[in-house]
């Protein structure tokens, strides 16, 4: 589907945790054909300083209804205006853009693995994933029970696990920790969240084969010839793929305020070649 800029009307929003919020929106030109890992980019009508717009990820789509939902946190001037928004009011949306997760057709068992906000990034994942028939394991991580991911919001046939910082609710420590746990029932694994987090998953799928001492499916992902970065099928091969969360001024490309390292010396933009990449595609310690 190709970008469109259209108005969309508020039809319900609610504070889900402190200082996060769940808004939906009628947008049925939005929500055809929109994909997990995409986002839309939203301006406010506070002009007073407010010039840029706010990305925010497919948190949900419905394209029965013609909805979709975004969550997020306030953290400034422009996420609070959207907090005061009354059902009916209409915003300005740019979208869909970027590129959206690729599983591959054979992936039966997904891992999701978020932490905080990020379950915003891989949510609509979890939907796509079940009506597609496939099993999904969410691990999610938070610092503590007060800003765990209600299990409400999340389709019953998801298995939830949490970890939390502080051991108030599920297990006690960082997410990483419960991969172990999963890797090798898994068949691919999609993260969003903060960049230690990724940069942690991604050394872990690094290593991942090895630990198995057998090729899942009995295939070998990635090999073969070389796949172009950012490419759909480098995302499909690659054992784990990460949304990456950057701060986006234009979302067209045009700025470069969102570039993060690829290997081999290659700038990304997060907004055009992202925010979904296959993990080996970053250069995670080339400090961006």
């Amino acid at each position: 589907m190709s970008m469109r800029l259209v108005a969309a009307e508020l039809v319900e929003s609610r504070e889900i945790l402190p200082g996060q919020w769940l808004q939906s929106y009628h947008a049925p030109t939005m929500a055809a054909g929109a994909r997990a890992g995409q986002f839309v980019h939203v301006r406010t009508g506070d002009w007073s300083g407010l010039v840029l717009r706010r990305p925010f990820s497919f948190n949900t789509v419905d394209a029965a209804t013609g909805t979709m939902t975004i969550h997020f946190r306030t953290i400034g001037r422009g996420t609070e205006w959207f907090t005061r928004l009354r059902p009916g009011d209409s915003i300005d949306m740019l979208g869909p853009l970027g590129r959206p997760f690729e599983v591959d057709p054979r992936s039966r068992h997904l891992l999701l693995v978020a932490g905080g906000l990020g379950m915003a990034g891989v949510r609509m994942l979890a939907d796509e994933a079940i009506r597609d028939g496939r099993q999904v394991v969410v691990l999610f991580g938070a610092s503590g029970v007060r800003e765990v991911y209600p299990s409400s919001l999340l389709p019953d046939e998801v298995e939830y696990v949490v970890a939390t910082d502080d051991g108030s609710l599920g297990h006690h420590g960082f997410v990483t920790e419960l991969v172990a746990d999963y890797e090798a029932w898994a068949d691919q694994a999609f993260a969003c969240g903060p960049a230690p987090m990724l940069r942690a998953l991604a050394g872990l799928a690094v290593g991942r084969r090895a630990r198995l001492g057998v090729a899942k499916l009995g295939r070998k992902r990635g090999g073969g010839r070389p796949l172009a970065i950012g490419s759909p099928q480098a995302r499909r091969k690659a054992f784990l793929q990460v949304s990456m969360e950057q701060n986006m001024g234009c979302a067209v490309g045009a700025c470069l305020g969102c570039v993060v390292m690829g290997v081999g010396g290659t700038p990304q933009r997060v907004c055009r070649e992202g925010p979904v990449f296959a993990s080996d595609e970053i250069a995670w310690e080339a400090g961006w």
